[in-house]
């Protein structure tokens, strides 16, 4: 068993030594990195207003999920379990307004600076 063992390690090292080196390569080229275009004024309140009327649509997902689970819970006799949903989706519906309405106008605000930037 030992002389099969040095056997391998010697013929893997001859091996090894027997392949031929890698050719020079040249550098890696860099990617290039386009900077990011800038939003123009309109563009930014536009996108603030998309933003804004996304989270209020996603809140008002959230208001009918947990609406429907309720009345689903009402029918099928639980009526804890139907609080918790109605409750659980007035919560969500207002955290996703919330979120959406506040994001919203911070990049309506950012776009009305800009413009008042290029008036002034």
């Amino acid at each position: 068993m030992k002389a099969f063992a040095t056997f391998f390690v010697f013929a893997l090292t001859f091996a090894s030594f027997a392949q031929s080196p890698e050719p020079d390569r040249p550098a890696v080229k860099q990617k290039q990195t386009r900077q990011k275009k800038n939003k123009g004024a309109a563009a930014e309140v536009g996108s603030g207003v998309g933003t804004a009327a996304g989270g209020v649509a996603k809140g008002a997902g959230a208001a009918a999920s947990g609406a429907g689970k309720g009345a689903v819970d009402l029918a099928t006799l639980h009526p804890v379990d139907a609080g918790v949903a109605a409750g659980s989706g007035a919560v969500k519906a207002g955290k996703d307004v919330g979120v959406g309405s506040a994001r919203g106008a911070g990049k309506i605000g950012k776009g009305i600076g800009r413009a008042l930037k290029k008036i002034l």
